[in-house]
């Protein structure tokens, strides 16, 4: 462990576009941020090629180089980013306390406020071909990409109210869909199965598994494998969504901060406020309802103005090197 500990009024967890924007916002209000990038630089929007409905670019732009322009304008202001992953926390529960923040295992940092921008993992079936076309017609987000397959045939993975509110999405835009669940029944409400049933062009396969998504560069088609009786059989499809959940990236936060049953961080109403002072969150981290990466840069603005107003009504005696 490193002898020398660093202070810093303002330590930003995650660089997506929720860590990237609170730092934007800090730095302008001379906070000095530092952000730490995790293990995903940029976050999930590296791993997608084009993003159309983030407002700004009238052309749209691929994912990598929005990330590299969000950081390019946090550091103008002074942020400064730092590759390294925080690997464990100890926060203060007293008001203008510091935070104890331990960076890839050996480095120690102590931070009046934390901005927890960590984001979700987005859960996949973990099949070398699925792996391989993501980006090339295999996604985690059809309101994301979507609209890429409009007017194709296309399949969802999935049982649940997020699945079945993908597939009717996907179901206006695209020729048709497939849903594979891998049960003989939906988990997904009534009021939701109802939805997928009075939908023409969606058709249900129950007890069905993806085999092996089929494809050189992009998906042309899926193998889908019944789970009951073994038989096999392909369809011709141009993408394949995957709706099973996603995980939130707090583990290092399980007994600090108040997270639900999935491990989303819990807020404090409209703010981005978790349970221990001087602790915020924002992005996909807390967010399990709308997940973009315009909301994630919203509720990274909250959190900076938060951060902001708290470290305003805290008195503290420490300096900040």
């Amino acid at each position: 462990m490193s002898e020398t500990i660093e202070k810093i009024k303002c330590l930003i967890i995650g660089s997506g576009p929720a860590g990237y924007t609170a730092a934007i916002y800090a730095a302008r209000a001379d906070m000095k941020p530092v952000v730490y990038t995790g293990m995903e630089p940029g976050g999930q929007l590296t791993t997608t090629t084009e993003v159309d409905n983030f407002p700004g670019y009238p052309e749209g732009i691929d994912g990598p180089t929005m990330m590299v322009q969000l950081q390019q304008q946090a550091e103008r202001f002074g942020t400064e980013v730092r590759i390294g992953m925080a690997t464990a926390v100890e926060f203060s529960k007293e008001a203008g306390g510091w935070h104890k923040i331990i960076i890839d295992g050996n480095k120690e940092v102590h931070a009046q406020t934390v901005i927890i921008s960590t984001g979700a993992t987005a859960k996949y079936l973990g099949l070398p071909s699925e792996q391989r076309l993501r980006g090339g017609g295999v996604s985690a987000c059809a309101v994301c990409d979507g609209f890429f397959y409009r007017n194709q045939d296309v399949a969802i993975v999935g049982a649940g109210d997020t699945a079945a509110e993908e597939a009717t999405y996907l179901a206006n835009i695209c020729k048709s869909v497939t849903m594979l669940v891998r049960k003989d029944v939906m988990r997904a409400s009534k009021a939701m199965q109802h939805r997928v049933e009075n939908t023409p062009n969606l058709k249900v396969l129950f007890n069905s598994e993806v085999d092996e998504v089929l494809g050189d560069q992009v998906v042309d088609g899926l193998r889908i494998v019944n789970n009951v009786t073994g038989e096999k059989h392909d369809i011709a499809i141009t993408g394949l969504f995957i709706a099973i959940g996603h995980k939130p990236n707090t583990d290092i936060f399980k007994g600090q901060l108040d997270m639900d049953e999935t491990g989303y961080l819990i807020t404090e109403g409209k703010s981005t406020k978790t349970n221990i002072p001087g602790v915020f969150a924002s992005g996909d981290v807390q967010d399990k309802e709308y997940r973009q990466a315009i909301t994630a840069a919203g509720s990274g603005c909250m959190a900076a103005l938060d951060a902001e107003r708290y470290l305003a009504t805290v008195e503290t005696h420490h300096e900040i090197a």
